[in-house]
């Protein structure tokens, strides 16, 4: 998570910065195949975030459908799209850093904890956070990711 906290902060010296980032590893090993950032407005696709995005990689890059024997890593706990998504690809575990609850200060969520939706399929998949959460809450909190949010149009004006 630590890797991932690091990555993702990263984007905050861009012209883009985004909180939301994804990394697969091998459950085992440690070893990580891939990390990846929330590409919504960079790809005009509401379904690019960092999750979905770095699940799609490492299918592609696997070469197969099915990440068992990997975990996703998230900067904040996967959204319900998301959180399908690895259950779809049958990833091991979700680690996850800010909650939804953190994210939605900022921007909007759909508020249905990723540990719900995994009790809900019949699929399995181990649900674990926060972990970090400070750190990856602080990429949300950082000045750059403030100026952005302001200037993202997902949060609705009263």
């Amino acid at each position: 998570m630590t890797a991932l906290v690091a990555f993702t902060a990263r984007s905050m010296r861009t012209a883009r910065p985004r909180p939301f980032g994804a990394s697969v590893i091998h459950t085992t090993s440690g070893a990580a195949l891939l990390h990846a950032l929330n590409n919504v407005a960079g790809e005009s696709d509401p379904s690019a975030h960092a999750e979905v995005r770095a699940i799609r990689l490492a299918a592609k890059r696997l070469k197969r459908l099915s990440l068992a024997g990997y975990t996703l890593y998230t900067t904040c706990e996967p959204c319900p799209m998301c959180m399908g998504a690895a259950l779809w690809s049958g990833v091991d575990r979700v680690v996850f850093g800010a909650t939804i609850e953190d994210a939605n200060r900022h921007c909007t969520q759909i508020q249905i904890p990723a540990a719900e939706v995994a009790a809900r399929s019949d699929m399995h998949c181990i649900v674990d956070g926060p972990i970090l959460r400070c750190e990856c809450y602080a990429l949300f909190t950082h000045p750059n990711m403030l100026k952005a949010f302001r200037r993202w149009s997902t949060r609705k004006r009263k």
